[in-house]
């Protein structure tokens, strides 16, 4: 959430940090600014809701200058407004921030005893304020940034830039993702690498605690102790073109689109050519050694996790335990010496998962994460980090990397199963050779787009949705939910099947749509036997099954999704394409925003 920009160039800063920030709008915003200096002196332009806005004032009231920072803002303090909008200025400084200052409260108080005023409700005036303070009891502008950094709590990307400094910029993180990009006598500040993808490969990742000073020709990155870091410069490919709809009117609808490309990519990553057995690339991972697993996440990756368990459990007879990381965190659960910790976030930057990682280290026999960005911190400060291979994900609802994440998470359970003796050759055989055909599987239910776009104008005209399965279906029954409800803004809630005379029945009327998910599985005359049960009761049942089950349940549902028969355990990865296509469509009859959905963000960098 939010990104930060900032640029020490040879040409006008100002509509290379526009592009630059159009390419972190993925991740969420509700207003935007940035600010330039120019002949020696600070400007700024600000604006609430869409970058266009900020760019139709930058036409009518230019901004000149070569050296600038960017943001975009998710408002935590203080409502969405053109006063609360970053940059945040006081007197010489201008500061971008991405976080949260825990103790902006007392340094306000501080502040205000010398008699420094507050215009905003924000947590990030009060280091632009602090800044000034410093400047104004002699300190240089580097010494000044440093100690107001010493003085913050909290979780926090940030990027300074002073009067009369038209070659510096100072940079720091703690908890909040950003790396720096180096150019031919330019340098550049990003909150991703996707932001500077354009502007150069060369990418230097900041650590926890690093803070940088830059100008057009050097870097220099020292500590939270002070010392200096020697970090290195990668040269990272980046797709630029995955950053594009191409012919699609939605990022979300190609990035559905994708998804027998990107999960063919990760089966081959991890299942050799010819071969049965996964083969982690690199790794000593034995599951002989292990007792149990833990596996952490947030969100829909906390929903992969959850059909995970099932596979690790049923497949490779191993204990799981499964735990949202803003929950595992706080409950400080016992982590034994033969326990892997798992960690699975499409970012790599989740703020409460990297914060879960930390609590497992030193604790747990490994720590192994499962994600999309093999740069990121989470990745970086695992023992063994498992890519998706999804590519560059920009809608705000995960869909190809959900997909991916389930890929990668499959193998290896199916590596445990190897390593634990649980699974015959022949099992293994026939589980890779389901893996090996899941990408046309794939293709085959996206055919059904027509169909699912027919049951979406249903959908699209209730106020709430049921979403039913059972077993790997019960996972994606939540997932199918909170999909529906991310960008129709459509209350629906996923249930257990066997649950449904526990509560939720008593919701069920004619109005009432219930999304059943069951495949002709070992469980499935008893989800049918609940989908009567919601028929009894007027309720409108949208099927989503194989030829066979669609033919079992009978004629009186109220519309049906005809799926390909796959392998059982491929069933969640496979009908996750029509619960996000529900989704899709049914946000699209409604006419909201897709791919920037009201309040949400792509990568949640703050608690």
């Amino acid at each position: 959430m939010c990104g930060i920009v900032g640029v020490l160039g040879q040409h006008e800063a100002a509509p290379i940090l526009v592009e630059a920030l159009k390419r972190l709008e993925y991740r969420g915003y509700d207003s935007a600014g940035i600010a330039t200096v120019n002949d020696g002196a600070l400007g700024r332009r600000r604006a609430v809701g869409k970058l266009v806005n900020l760019s139709d004032l930058l036409v009518h009231d230019p901004l000149p200058g070569k050296s600038g920072i960017g943001h975009t803002r998710w408002a935590t303090h203080g409502a969405p407004s053109v006063t609360n909008a970053h940059p945040h200025k006081a007197g010489p400084v201008a500061v971008v921030h991405n976080g949260i200052v825990e103790n902006y409260r007392e340094l306000r108080a501080e502040l205000a005893e010398h008699g420094l005023d507050f215009v905003t409700e924000t947590d990030t005036e009060t280091v632009a304020l602090m800044a000034a303070h410093y400047l104004d009891t002699g300190l240089s502008p580097v010494e000044a940034a440093f100690k107001t950094i010493d003085r913050l709590e909290g979780a926090f990307a940030l990027a300074f830039l002073f009067d009369g400094q038209d070659d510096l910029i100072v940079a720091a993180r703690k908890g909040s993702p950003l790396a720096i990009g180096h150019g031919e006598g330019e340098m550049y500040v990003g909150s991703d690498a996707i932001a500077l993808a354009p502007l150069t490969n060369k990418i230097t990742y900041l650590e926890e605690g690093d803070r940088a000073v830059l100008t057009r020709t050097s870097l220099e990155i020292r500590t939270e102790a002070g010392e200096l870091a020697n970090r290195e410069m990668r040269k990272i490919k980046l797709d630029t073109a995955r950053a594009d709809k191409g012919e699609h009117k939605h990022f979300m609808a190609k990035e559905i689109a994708e998804q027998p490309v990107v999960v063919a990519e990760a089966i081959r990553s991890y299942l050799p050519t010819g071969g049965d057995r996964v083969v982690l690339p690199e790794t000593d991972l034995d599951f002989t050694k292990l007792d149990r697993l833990t596996m952490v996440a947030c969100g829909t990756a906390f929903y992969a996790c959850l059909t995970a368990k099932y596979w690790f459990e049923q497949l490779a007879k191993m204990p799981v335990e499964v735990d949202i990381a803003s929950e595992f965190r706080y409950r400080e659960p016992p982590i034994t010496d033969r326990t892997l910790a798992l960690f699975v976030s499409q970012s790599g930057e989740t703020a409460d998962t990297l914060a879960a990682l930390r609590y497992c280290e030193g604790k747990a026999d490994k720590i192994v994460s499962v994600v999309n960005v093999p740069e990121s911190s989470i990745a970086r400060e695992s023992d063994i980090a498992l890519p998706i291979h999804a590519g560059v994900e920009i809608g705000v609802a995960s869909t190809k990397a959900f997909t991916c994440q389930l890929s990668v998470l499959l193998m290896l359970a199916l590596k445990a199963a190897a390593d634990r003796g649980t699974m015959s050759d022949e099992e293994l055989a026939d589980h890779a050779a389901a893996l090996r055909g899941l990408p046309s599987v794939l293709n085959a239910a996206l055919d059904q787009n027509r169909a699912i776009r027919k049951s979406a104008q249903r959908l699209s005209e209730a106020r709430d949705v049921l979403f039913l399965g059972r077993g790997l279906m019960y996972p994606l029954a939540m997932e199918g939910a909170l999909k529906l409800k991310e960008i129709s803004y459509i209350h629906a809630e996923g249930y257990a099947s066997g649950e449904l005379k526990h509560g939720p029945i008593a919701l069920i009327d004619k109005h009432m749509p219930v999304v059943v998910m069951a495949p002709r599985d070992a469980v499935f005359d008893k989800t049918v036997s609940n989908m009567q049960e919601v028929m009894a009761r007027k309720g409108k049942v949208i099927l989503v099954s194989d030829d066979d089950g669609i033919v079992e349940a009978g004629d009186d549902v109220w519309s049906t999704i005809r799926m390909p028969h796959v392998h059982t355990n491929l069933t969640p990865i496979l009908y996750s394409v029509p619960a996000q296509l529900l989704a899709y469509h049914t946000a699209v009859a409604k006419g909201t925003d897709v791919d920037q959905p009201r309040n949400l963000a792509k990568s949640v960098t703050v608690e």
